[in-house]
């Protein structure tokens, strides 16, 4: 009873986790819409698989991950530039429907399975996240530093963050069903999204900049 509880939370955190607009979640959502639902799930499945490994490595060396710092910083300009990259390349498709609207960067030849295993390993944002949130379990003593534990609770992110991408792959496809089939309306969206995360994403690290100086 007490591991599935702990499934359920890590399920809980993870599916929450998802919903809001990333780079990740908004990537399978394209890659749905331009090559279908297969490629999108093969990626979303590569994407959670770096997730699950990077929760496994904060809950067994918190300490080593904490100290980190260089490596989060480089991490988070390299995901910065893919985003600017994602949203340029989304108007480009939306703006030359000859190319029947597919991202150059997301419609690539690499196996959809391996480019969610890339844009997930280069993306830290999920790092101080699950960080965080193991932290506070830990603290509440819902999650315990045993294996069994840590094998439920993964397993539960593990299906929160598919379940959560399934809402984006397969209401992408309704958006286009909804559009009429007009892909580049949609593709200027997501350029709109990519280019929002990206100033955000910039912002934050300016604050924190700011806040290390100070």
């Amino acid at each position: 009873m007490q591991l599935l509880r702990i499934l359920c939370v890590g399920l809980g955190i993870s599916f929450l986790g998802t919903l809001p607009l990333g780079t990740l979640n908004v990537a399978a959502m394209q890659i749905a819409v331009t090559d279908g639902v297969q490629p999108a799930l093969a990626f979303s499945s590569g994407a959670l698989l770096v997730e699950v490994g990077y929760v496994r490595l904060s809950l067994v060396a918190m300490d080593w991950v904490r100290k980190q710092e260089k490596i989060f910083k480089f991490l988070n300009w390299f995901t910065l530039l893919i985003i600017i990259a994602l949203a340029i390349s989304s108007f480009i498709a939306a703006a030359h429907p000859s190319g029947d609207g597919k991202n150059v960067i997301l419609s690539n030849t690499m196996p959809r399975f391996f480019l969610g295993i890339t844009m997930s390993a280069i993306n830290p944002v999920q790092i101080p996240f699950w960080f965080g949130w193991s932290t506070v379990l830990f603290a509440k003593e819902i999650l315990l530093p045993k294996s069994s534990h840590y094998n439920a609770y993964i397993c539960g992110i593990g299906i929160g963050t598919f379940l959560g991408n399934c809402v984006f792959i397969f209401g992408g496809r309704v958006m286009v069903g909804a559009l009429n089939a007009n892909q580049n309306i949609l593709n200027y969206i997501i350029g709109g999204v990519f280019a929002v995360t990206a100033i955000v994403q910039a912002y934050r690290m300016i604050g924190a900049k700011k806040k290390s100086i100070s």
